[in-house]
Formats: C-alpha cells, sequence, structure tokens
C-alpha cells in the first residue's frame, strides 16, 4: 500500500504564489508517474500536471502552463507543484496522484493507483 501526504495549501491573493508537497510512503516505486489534480466546487476532477518519478520531464494542463511547475526531490521523497501568477480560477483542493499503468505522462484520474487526501488552495480576487 501506499500513502501520500499533501502540505502547502492555504488562503493567498490573485498574483499570488503556493507551493504543495507531496510526501509518498509505503511501498513506493522509482517507476511511478506523479500527478496534481484538483476539484472546484461543483466541478468534476481535472488534470493539472504530472511528471515521472524518475525523470526530469513534465505534462501541464494548458490552464496552468508557464504558471505551475511540478518537481521531485528523490532525496527527501517529495513532489512539488509550485503555484504562481495564482487566479481565483485555481481555488479548488488540490490532489496529488501517484500510478505505475497508463500512459508516460498520464492526465486521467483513472491511470493513477493511490491518492492523497487533497488540501484545499483559495485565491481571494
Amino acid at each position: 500500500q501506499v500513502q501520500l501526504v499533501e502540505s502547502g495549501g492555504g488562503l493567498v491573493q490573485t498574483g499570488g504564489s503556493l507551493r504543495l508537497s507531496c510526501a509518498p510512503s509505503g511501498r513506493t516505486s522509482s517507476s511511478f508517474r506523479m500527478g496534481w489534480f484538483r476539484q472546484a466546487p461543483g466541478k468534476e476532477r481535472e488534470f493539472v500536471a504530472c511528471i515521472r518519478w524518475s525523470g526530469f520531464s513534465a505534462y501541464y494542463a494548458d490552464s496552468v502552463k508557464g504558471r505551475f511547475t511540478i518537481s521531485r526531490d528523490n532525496a527527501k521523497n517529495t513532489v512539488y507543484l509550485q503555484m504562481n501568477s495564482l487566479k481565483p480560477g485555481d481555488t479548488a483542493v488540490y490532489y496529488c496522484a501517484a500510478g505505475l499503468g497508463g500512459s508516460n505522462y498520464p492526465t486521467a484520474s483513472t491511470e493513477y493507483d493511490y491518492w492523497g487526501q487533497g488540501t484545499q488552495v483559495t485565491v481571494s480576487s
């Protein structure tokens, strides 16, 4: 079993920045694809970004490209989501996810096997 613990959410003004962290524990794998998703009230969960645990290339949703950066620190066993130039439309619960199957850069939630509990990000106007 794998556990994912997110942290770093909070309240920020438009244009501000936040950094989310995700620390996997348990039966982790260097083959994991790590992803971030978000879900706003009344909306479906949507893909934000993903990265391979053993690589450096990342993939982003168009809505966050150029503003968000996903990265991982193997020494700290942590995946980050740096969010800059935040907008009210970024307000959502953000979830970290890990998976072994699917494509190299999975964007569908069904391609992930493990999920964190979520962390709230609120951007005020």
